[in-house]
């Protein structure tokens, strides 16, 4: 996946052969902000500026612009996946958090890569 990244805000880069341009969506966000343009440097200075609307319109409105993550993450998970997962963690001397917190970004990583 071909990804930019502006102000903490990431976007997914996809080419659109019909019509000939690369076409960019902001993830992580229920807002939808879009972008497209026929050339990388354009393609990025429309990215930029789409989050910098995005980021002006939420100021001007008074509302705390919508971030891609907080940071917390909770997992509903079977008990026996979490028992597992926490013989994991104490086998490699880390906490159940660190451990997991490893394991979801080397998946991440791979899934991009």
């Amino acid at each position: 996946m071909n990804t930019m990244t502006h102000k903490g805000y990431t976007a997914r880069i996809d080419f659109d052969e019909r019509d000939d341009i690369f076409v960019g969506r902001v993830l992580g966000l229920r807002t939808i902000i879009s972008f497209h343009a026929d050339n990388v440097a354009r393609l990025r200075a429309e990215f930029e500026a789409a989050v910098d609307d995005f980021l002006r319109d939420c100021e001007e409105q008074g509302i705390k612009p919508e971030k891609p993550a907080s940071g917390r993450l909770l997992l509903r998970v079977p008990p026996e996946v979490h028992g597992a997962a926490l013989v994991a963690a104490q086998a490699a001397g880390k906490s159940l958090n660190q451990w997991a917190t490893e394991v979801l970004q080397n998946a991440a990583q791979a899934s991009t890569a």
